[in-house]
């Protein structure tokens, strides 16, 4: 069916969609051969009615009279069947007749039902499950039982069952069914299922619709808002999926197969973005299967927005971001791109510690394939004699990773003069990765050191936890209950919470890189406990005094730990403890 009348989308190339239209008629075929297995399964040769012909009236007719007048049926708003309980001679319900159906059903079979599918008509009641053999694997037939049984009505309940076409394909039927006893009878109504539960969802959101594609029958429905949304005529019929295909840009076919694949083989969501050739308005499309029990992917439901406006306003506000960063950097370039290299590959520190009661020492270990890696750390003097101490490891090699890496760095170091508590620096780093993209990811453990009162309070965002040496003796150091956080740049705003360390006198503390445990074919717990042996081994028998022996000891550890073909960067950031004991230790 054509979509839209337009010359130039019946001139798109095909080669686009074919590989769309060749995964559609293989899922069709699946739905082919499970329905001529459903019913060879649920075929059934006709039973001879009890009492030799039927105990009730002789026809339809008669059997209406009995509860009641035709129009009373006719009169229901809702679709429904009347259906006769046959009982055997214990007066236990043997089987469920088909008496009649109302005004409604006939309406909506001429709506929903194509003719050739229809069962024949009926002059008396007939087997229900002989009439509609493939409702039978539906919860119809316990509904049928506990409204009998019970009195009580049964449902809204959404049952899906189908009707064979003579050309092997299916007509799906999905409904939300009702059952309700009327004396000896029972009264199977319905009414169109899902539109209700689509509709809302739609009106909750903005620029939403939605559109559901059959396979079995291949037909098409959508919501009201569909053909504004593709900017088709208000009387367009729903396009199929290679016609939705083909109203996109290139790379457009291609994203609507690779989630239609999830969707019919993996049966899982999938989604995708879409561009509409004519105007260049961006749909981001969710699609979910809809499957019978049993059976293969009948059909796929999908939600989809318009966010054309909200794409070209990020794309706006980070042009606009660039050219401002681009200006304010174009005077300091040299001086940033050499600082940044010597900060990224040059270990140093900022300042003397040893006044505030603190030794550092790192190494770095680049990798020897990629080169520089995201690995960074900082360790420097703050107002009101506190010790900002911190590492982490930016996603990545190459520029992209040392872009992160430095902003990450940088941002820190500023935000750290705001002599807030480290969870909120942690919290407004992982904001500044939030901003840089869905890519920029980075772990990393920040601390901060009270001289006065010997405390390290730090916190880990998805990063390993720093090694305690104390008297020879290594250990992960013990973290809160629920103190840390995700990796930075996954959850915006999200809060972390400190660990805070009281240490002793020559304690050393290491902060490194998971570059320098992680190993293929081995779990983390096995990484750290190997790390925690040879820091063990490295200072079993002490350090030495001053930072030329920690920097000894420390490329001992990594020395130890990484090889001639280290496939990631590695960083140990080690600082020992010089002060004496706090007064009262926590």
């Amino acid at each position: 069916m054509a979509a839209r009348e337009k010359p130039e989308q019946d001139a798109r190339p095909r080669h686009d969609v074919r590989a769309l239209e060749e995964l559609l008629a293989s899922q069709r075929r699946r739905i082919g051969r499970y329905t001529a297995r459903a019913d060879r399964r649920t075929s059934r040769t006709p039973r001879p009615h009890p009492n030799g012909g039927g105990s009730g009236p002789a026809d339809v007719t008669a059997e209406v009279a009995a509860i009641g007048t035709r129009d009373l049926l006719d009169a229901l708003p809702l679709a429904a069947l009347l259906i006769r309980v046959v009982r055997d001679g214990g007066g236990r319900i043997a089987d469920y007749h088909y008496v009649t159906e109302n005004e409604a059903a006939v309406r909506y079979a001429d709506a929903v039902i194509p003719r050739e599918a229809r069962p024949p008509s009926a002059l008396r009641p007939v087997p229900l499950f002989d009439r509609f053999p493939s409702m039978a694997d539906t919860p119809v037939p316990r509904m049928l039982r506990d409204a009998f049984d019970s009195g009580r009505p049964q449902g809204p309940e959404p049952v899906e069952w189908y009707l064979p076409l003579p050309d092997g394909q299916a007509v799906r039927i999905h409904n939300e069914v009702t059952v309700t006893r009327c004396g000896e009878h029972l009264l199977l109504s319905w009414e169109r299922g899902h539109h209700t539960l689509l509709a809302r969802a739609a009106q909750q959101l903005a620029r939403v619709c939605w559109a559901e594609w059959n396979l079995g029958d291949d037909t098409a429905q959508g919501s009201e808002g569909l053909r504004h949304v593709l900017g088709l005529p208000a009387d367009a019929p729903v396009p199929t999926l290679p016609q939705l295909a083909a109203m996109t840009t290139a790379g457009g076919p291609d994203a609507l197969h690779r989630a239609l694949y999830d969707v019919f083989l993996r049966r899982r969501r999938a989604a995708c973005d879409l561009v509409l050739a004519d105007d260049g308005r961006v749909l981001s499309c969710v699609a979910e299967p809809v499957w019978l029990p049993g059976g293969p992917v009948w059909s796929v439901r999908a939600v989809m927005m318009d966010v054309t406006g909200d794409r070209r306003a990020r794309e706006r506000a980070a042009a606009a971001e660039l050219d401002a960063q681009a200006q304010r950097a174009q005077v300091h370039a040299l001086a940033d791109i050499s600082g940044a290299l010597r900060d990224a590959v040059l270990p140093h520190f900022e300042g003397e510690l040893s006044p505030y009661g603190l030794e550092a020492a790192a190494v770095y270990r680049p990798d020897s394939g990629s080169g520089i890696g995201g690995d960074w750390f900082k360790v420097r003097v703050l107002p009101g004699d506190r010790v900002l101490i911190a590492l982490g490891d930016a996603r990545g090699h190459g520029l992209q990773a040392v872009t992160l890496m430095a902003k990450l760095r940088y941002a820190l170091a500023g935000l750290s003069f705001t002599g807030r508590k480290v969870e909120q620096l942690t919290a407004w780093l992982n904001n500044v990765a939030c901003d840089d993209g869905r890519e920029s990811t980075a772990t990393a453990v920040i601390g901060r050191y009270h001289p006065e009162r010997c405390l390290l309070r730090w916190t880990c965002a998805g990063h390993p936890r720093p090694v305690l040496l104390r008297d020879g003796r290594a250990r992960v150091l013990w973290e809160a209950p629920g103190a840390g956080g995700p990796p930075l740049g996954v959850v915006p705003d999200q809060e972390y919470r400190a660990t805070e360390t009281v240490l002793l006198k020559g304690d050393v503390v290491l902060l490194y890189s998971d570059g320098l445990v992680e190993r293929r074919a081995h779990d983390p717990d096995a990484d750290t406990a190997r790390l925690v042996e040879e820091v063990a081994r490295a200072g079993g028998h002490g350090v030495g005094a001053g930072p030329a022996a920690l920097e000894r000891f420390a490329q001992t550890v990594v020395q130890a730990l990484t090889g001639p073909r280290q496939t990631d960067d590695a960083t140990l950031l080690a600082f020992r403890h010089l002060h004496g004991e706090p007064d009262r230790p926590r």
